[in-house]
């Protein structure tokens, strides 16, 4: 970590950033942490992301990431959210999340939903451990369409078990 103090910046993402995204987030995907991705999904979902970039080091390097995913009509997950290990402990996951979820709420979500390791980072924003998928039969049904890899994880599908063994699945309520 940091002994000195650091400008971050935080912003929206951009097509520019992916690869930088991708650095960082290949670590956690080889420790299944985070779900592998490939390149591609990235770019589809650029729009999602919200970037902390560090204004002190040379060359700005993009030093932590996360995603607001809408899943339906009330609820979204919060994905991929990641900080470079050098900045861990300073703040910059806790203030990513918090943008992403006054976007929620700007949105006029309900719930958000994420499917993590760090529980007790959740935990202290908030969410709530839950068993199975927090959506009725009829929206199920029109999920399984998805082709996105997180919506399966989301279903909690048997096929996506091998990629999510372990992870907790959690719940927020917003008011």
């Amino acid at each position: 970590m940091h002994n000195k103090r650091v400008r971050i910046q935080y912003r929206p993402a951009r097509p520019a950033d992916v690869r930088a995204i991708v650095e960082l987030t290949a670590p956690y995907s080889a420790r299944r942490i985070l779900i592998a991705k490939e390149l591609i999904a990235y770019f589809e979902d650029i729009q999602e992301f919200i970037v902390a970039q560090d204004m002190d080091a040379d060359g700005e390097p993009i030093v932590g990431c996360g995603a607001l995913h809408v899943l339906w009509d009330d609820i979204a997950e919060i994905r991929t959210l990641a900080v470079a290990p050098d900045y861990i402990g300073m703040g910059i996951g806790s203030k990513i999340f918090t943008f992403l979820e006054d976007k929620a709420r700007e949105m006029q979500l309900k719930r958000l939903f994420c499917l993590t390791f760090e529980v007790d980072f959740f935990t202290k924003h908030g969410f709530k451990e839950i068993e199975g998928t927090p959506v009725g039969t009829d929206v199920y049904q029109e999920m399984l369409r998805s082709r996105d890899a997180g919506v399966e994880e989301f279903l909690d599908l048997a096929k996506v078990k091998p990629n999510t063994l372990g992870n907790t699945r959690m719940l927020k309520e917003l008011d």
